[in-house]
């Protein structure tokens, strides 16, 4: 009788250490499975389905750090193209520097009221001149805060009688701030000055 006590109990610890392995190995199979199903929702969020006419294109989210040098120098050929694209029209001249002043400090509004105190603007207008700027390349330094920046360009300058063409060397510094309508890239221009605005070629027109 005790004999067949014992066979009843060693089978039900036995049943009972099984029961409880088949339960810890359902545990461990769903929160893998539900771990699993977390990061492949993750990554779905990430993707995103761009309608191009009747072609679908897909295209995949990314942190600022993966783009930031990117954004950094096309925040910085942006500001250059607004400032010194120049037209002999008020209200063009106004609506780009109103742009371009939005994604710089103080720095860049001091130039401009250098530029009309000068009567350089003024000069625009009168004599029907045409400034265009063509970025050569901009360096940002992104190893440290705020990014230190450097932009290389060639101006020309279209007057009725010439054409004149200038290197333009500028340098700043770049602190990241909030996005906006009128600042996309979240940037704003700093300690912004020029290096050097030569003459390079005098053409006849």
């Amino acid at each position: 009788m005790f004999k067949s006590t014992q066979n009843i109990d060693t089978a039900f610890r036995s049943m009972r250490m099984v029961m409880l392995l088949v339960i810890a190995g359902c545990l461990l199979i769903s929160c893998y499975a539900l771990y699993q199903n977390v990061q492949l929702s993750a990554r779905v969020q990430d993707r995103v389905y761009v309608l191009a006419g009747d072609k679908a294109i897909e295209v995949f989210a990314s942190n600022r750090k993966d783009n930031i040098a990117v954004e950094a120098r096309d925040h910085v050929a942006m500001f250059h193209t607004f400032f010194f694209s120049l037209d002999p029209d008020e209200k063009a001249i106004a609506a780009n520097l109103k742009k371009a002043l939005y994604m710089a400090d103080g720095s860049a509004k001091k130039q401009y009221d250098d530029l009309v105190e000068t009567g350089y603007i003024a000069g625009i207008i009168s004599g029907n001149i045409s400034q265009q700027i063509t970025i050569d390349s901009v360096v940002v330094n992104i190893s440290a805060q705020p990014y230190l920046f450097r932009c290389y360009a060639t101006l020309k300058i279209i007057r009725p009688t010439s054409a004149v063409t200038r290197s333009l060397i500028t340098q700043g510094y770049l602190r990241e701030i909030a996005r906006s309508d009128h600042n996309p890239h979240g940037f704003l221009i700093e300690r912004w000055e020029t290096l050097e605005n030569k003459d390079l070629k005098i053409e006849n027109r």
